[in-house]
């Protein structure tokens, strides 16, 4: 892992990986941090990397507000990779957890947790790479349990379970975030999201051959199997909402071998609930929003999860309204498309998306609450939403912040004119 060593903040005093190095990492929410003296461990940690969309951009060469476009860019243009190497600046061995410094984040967290975590497999039926971030508990030095939800490398372990046969696997820690980002893409399951990190690299994207797999050069890397049959109890865990996950049976990673580079490697964590959790998350759903939107509205201009809606409930999407009908149809298809979604508000292309303030200003100068606001009650939600009923059941809202064409002459921003 490459590091911009300008603008890093070096804590030097000796904490323990339990609770007091997270502590710290809670007092620099948008910082990058590399924490020097951790007791009892030689590697050093590294954390928000990815923690601002500013870094985000950077990594993918690109602005803030250009993010959205250049992920559907990438996505639909991915660029097959052809560079390959070994593993030779690596010191390989028989893998031992002990010797990494993961952390144990909050009091009542299940365990200590793998948060930045790569996961590469490949599906035993169709022989497709998939790559995804998961949060893996660790049950002893050499196994852990992973939390695994509906998507690509869940169906890859269900195909794992009809065969019979455990699901190899490697977990890479330690990369840029434009690999980090592509691993949370949302992508068809015939797509590899090394080809999205390869679009993002221009090509320039070089993968280590890793037993069956092909997995980008990270510090720590984890050889494995995901058993078909081991199931155990995982978490507690903090989810985005900065409140505690429910408590699982999930499947059991049975470890192997772990390759740690010879050269300055670092234990990159990602804190449970804090913006780099966030927005590695929440991010890359903000293109799937922003196609359904444009089918509904084509003047659309941009979409984002804010941060104070955890990345995740809270959308603010921009539209070059042409009908008095346009806002309303922007919300109803960024309910649709993010099915977590809680609370979507529209807005003119006046207004920035990514300031709250100005946001708040359209809803308190633009909004009539009996014409303008969406009410929609029992529609499925997010499980990770604390209001929602136990099947994730929730209510929706959606707020029209556009000017009525009625009298447009009422909504001048004086300011943004002269």
């Amino acid at each position: 892992m490459k590091i911009n060593e300008e603008n890093i903040i070096e804590i030097t005093e000796e904490l323990s990986s339990e609770y007091e190095v997270s502590k710290v990492l809670s007092k620099y929410p948008k910082d990058t941090i590399i924490v020097k003296n951790v007791k009892d461990f030689d590697m050093p940690i590294i954390s928000g990397i990815s923690n601002t969309r500013e870094k985000i951009a950077k990594s993918i060469n690109c602005e803030v507000s250009e993010i959205t476009k250049r992920i559907i860019e990438a996505i639909d243009n991915p660029i097959k990779v052809e560079k390959f190497t070994d593993l030779s600046e690596y010191n390989s061995s028989k893998v031992d957890l002990d010797k990494i410094p993961i952390l144990t984040h909050y009091k009542r967290d299940g365990g200590k947790y793998i948060t930045s975590g790569v996961v590469f497999a490949r599906d035993p039926e169709s022989g497709i790479q998939n790559a995804s971030i998961h949060r893996m508990m660790v049950l002893d030095n050499e196994r852990l349990v992973i939390r695994i939800v509906p998507r690509n490398l869940y169906t890859y372990f269900q195909n794992a379970q009809k065969s019979g046969k455990d699901l190899e696997i490697a977990i890479a820690i330690g990369m840029d975030p434009a690999i980090l980002l592509a691993s949370t893409t949302s992508i068809p399951i015939d797509y590899n999201e090394m080809d999205v990190a390869n679009a993002f690299k221009n090509g320039k994207l070089e993968l280590i051959k890793c037993g069956n797999l092909e997995v980008p050069k990270a510090d720590i890397i984890l050889e494995g199997k995901i058993s078909v049959k081991e199931n155990v109890a995982e978490g507690p865990f903090v989810d985005l909402t900065d409140t505690y996950d429910i408590i699982r049976d999930q499947p059991v990673i049975n470890l192997s071998k772990m390759h740690i580079k010879k050269d300055n490697p670092h234990y990159h964590s990602i804190l449970p609930a804090g913006f780099e959790h966030k927005l590695l998350q929440g991010l890359p759903q903000e293109p799937r929003i922003f196609k359904a939107v444009k089918n509904a509205v084509p003047t659309v201009e941009n979409v984002v999860l804010t941060e104070g809606g955890c990345c995740w409930l809270h959308a603010v999407i921009s539209i070059n309204k042409q009908t008095e009908g346009d806002g309303k149809n922007a919300i109803m298809a960024a309910l649709s498309a993010h099915p977590s979604l809680k609370h979507a508000i529209v807005v003119d292309t006046d207004v920035n998306i990514f300031d709250a303030e100005d946001v708040e200003y359209a809803i308190a100068t633009r909004v009539k609450g009996d014409k303008d606001i969406m009410i929609v009650p029992n529609v499925r939600g997010s499980s990770l939403d604390p209001v929602a009923e136990s099947d994730g059941t929730t209510t929706k809202i959606g707020v029209d912040a556009t000017k009525s064409f009625k009298s447009l002459d009422k909504f001048e921003r004086v300011s943004h004119s002269s």
